[in-house]
Order: C-alpha cells, then structure tokens, then sequence
C-alpha cells in the first residue's frame, strides 16, 4: 500500500487531499478519510497539502502506525468514494493546532 491515513485525520477530515488526486483512491466516513491500496498511484501529491500530516507513506509507518495499513484497506471496503472535498468537521481547527503543537 503506497500512501496511508493514520489517525490523524480522524476528527479533523480536511479534504485539501481529495483535490489533488489524480485518480478516486480516497474514501470516506464521518470522522475520517481512507485510501483504497487498490486505487492509489503511488503519486503523494496527497502528502503536502493534508494540512494536520496524517497522510504518511506506508514504509515510513512509526511502529505505532502500522495498523492504518490494514485500517485503510478495510474501510476503504467499507466506505463510498468521496470524489470531491468536503468542509472539515466541526472542531477541525482546534484540532488541528493541538496536533501542530506535538
């Protein structure tokens, strides 16, 4: 699986990654997005513009990451397609600069 969503995402859903894919590997749910292993092109573009970092390549996973390998690819099973960005969750920014504060 090239590219990853760890639990960053989860509560926050910024979407900036969904517009800069060049192919419909992200899935969604309501607290987090996916990435179909299936799907995914091995580009990053998604990388640089996820705005809390959660999106990591998969042979870059810390030891306590791994398990959103299997995560993404059970879920993006689970879970429609998301083909276009949606507003980030209610919450989104305080989560966001408690994560940038790590």
């Amino acid at each position: 699986m090239p590219y990853v969503v760890t639990d960053l995402c989860n509560g926050c859903r910024y979407t900036e990654c969904v517009s800069v894919c060049p192919v419909e590997c992200f899935h969604v749910d309501d607290q987090m997005t996916y990435i179909d292993p299936e799907n995914c092109i091995d580009c990053g573009g998604c990388v640089p513009v996820c705005p809390v970092g959660a999106i990591k390549a998969s042979h870059h996973l810390p030891l306590d990451k791994l398990e959103w390998i299997e995560i993404n690819r059970r879920r993006a099973a689970e879970t429609p397609v998301l083909t276009g960005r949606l507003a980030p969750l209610p919450g989104a920014d305080e989560r966001k600069r408690a994560i940038l504060q790590r």
